[in-house]
């Protein structure tokens, strides 16, 4: 009984990181409102090793629709612009020698439904994730029959399993509703 437990601990405690990382994914869907994190992908050279434009530059708000991003040094300008010229974030920087600033336009409704999409497909993603954990469950539990475990309590740990699956299925659909309305409220 205590091997079903760890098996169900760690289902859990994967699941949770699976949502999490779907989050984290979801963050960098922008839905027409600036934030720092909508650049938390982007990297840039800096002293011959790629590093994430957190680490070289202060990124802030300084209204709904714009982000300043002032680099510590200021060769970093160039590079920084770079690498939000060649994402595909679709901004335009402006580089005034000591920030650079990037205007987030209002969303059409064309591109909100785009926005909307690519969410659809990180929740399907996390989706096949947790389900992917499930079958590992599954498979180790059912593995442990050949370890004098019967084959009720390998039943009912799966009964289990399939309950914290249905509950973080549940969470996922939770984050794409939360994040569809976001980005389709103008």
């Amino acid at each position: 009984m205590e091997e079903i437990q760890l098996f169900l601990d760690d289902a859990r405690e994967t699941m949770d990181r699976a949502v999490k990382h779907t989050t984290i994914e979801l963050s960098k869907i922008r839905a027409g409102k600036a934030m720092p994190s909508m650049l938390d992908g982007l990297k840039v050279e800096y002293y011959g090793v790629m590093s994430p434009i957190g680490n070289v530059a202060t990124v802030n708000t300084s209204d709904a629709r714009t982000l300043a991003i002032r680099p510590f040094e200021k060769k970093m300008l160039n590079e920084v612009e770079r690498a939000i010229r060649n994402s595909d974030l679709g901004l335009s920087p402006n580089n005034d020698g000591e920030i650079i600033r990037l205007s987030i336009p209002p969303l059409t409704e064309e591109r909100r439904r785009e926005l909307v999409k690519r969410v659809k497909n990180e929740i399907e993603t996390g989706k096949i994730n947790i389900r992917n954990i499930r079958k590992d469950t599954n498979e180790s539990l059912r593995a442990l029959l050949k370890e004098s475990v019967s084959e009720d309590d390998v039943k009912r740990a799966e009964e289990k399993v399939q309950t914290l699956t249905d509950s973080y299925i549940s969470k996922m659909d939770g984050l794409y509703n939360a994040k569809e309305a976001e980005i389709m409220t103008v």
